[in-house]
């Protein structure tokens, strides 16, 4: 068996390498194995270095597994750019955003993280939340501004802004996300066809509807 190679004391910039390297490797054994069977010997053989030098960053499997969960975290901390539509296009916004949200949504490393946050929600409970957060904070966001702002023009009745953001964001990558924790992926044009009907869905709920006259029901 090839044994870790032993090298003289690292440069700052090796030593960089060396935690991004270990971080990483940590990460991936955590999410395969789960943090039960996850052994630091096996972090140690994935990251190749010695036992000595991962039990002399971290004392145990806890403080590795507690230090690595805000950088995995943070490292997938990314929004898809957004194409611009014209000024008052709230069907063109919503399409925009609810691509944002599926792509995002059926990102592998997002549903690996997902996954390791059901997974380990019990043992660590603030780390399923805050992978919740992650997941669907990004749009939301933007989502009870867009809606508040056409609200406030007329153009859509909306009496819970953030009540009808989360369901719109619901709609349109919960599916998805779901489908990508079991790593199961539809076909780009099943995908396209979901996020146009869950946009004209919602839109058919907020869109102003004409008054009926007296005396009808």
């Amino acid at each position: 068996m090839t044994q870790p190679a032993r090298t003289g004391r690292p440069t700052r910039t090796g030593s960089a390498e060396l935690e991004q390297r270990l971080r990483q490797a940590a990460f991936e054994v955590f999410c395969d194995r789960g943090f039960e069977a996850a052994s630091m010997e096996e972090i140690a053989r994935a990251a190749n270095i010695t036992k000595r030098t991962l039990y002399a960053k971290y004392p145990d499997k806890r403080a590795l597994f507690t230090k690595i969960l805000p950088w995995a975290m943070s490292s997938l901390q990314w929004d898809p750019p957004l194409v611009a539509v014209p000024e008052g296009d709230l069907r063109g916004e919503l399409m925009m955003i609810a691509q944002a949200a599926v792509t995002r949504a059926v990102d592998p490393a997002i549903a690996q993280l997902i996954r390791m946050a059901m997974s380990e929600a019990r043992r660590f409970p603030e780390f399923a939340q805050a992978a919740h957060s992650m997941a669907w904070s990004p749009r939301l966001r933007s989502v009870i501004e867009l809606l508040e702002r056409h609200a406030r023009a007329g153009t859509i009745v909306v009496d819970d802004p953030e009540l009808a953001a989360e369901q719109f964001l619901a709609m349109v990558a919960g599916f998805p996300s779901i489908l990508a924790v079991f790593d199961l992926r539809r076909d780009n044009d099943v995908e396209q066809r979901h996020i146009e009907h869950a946009v004209e869905l919602f839109l058919s709920g907020v869109e102003p509807r004409p008054e009926r006259a007296p005396g009808r029901r």
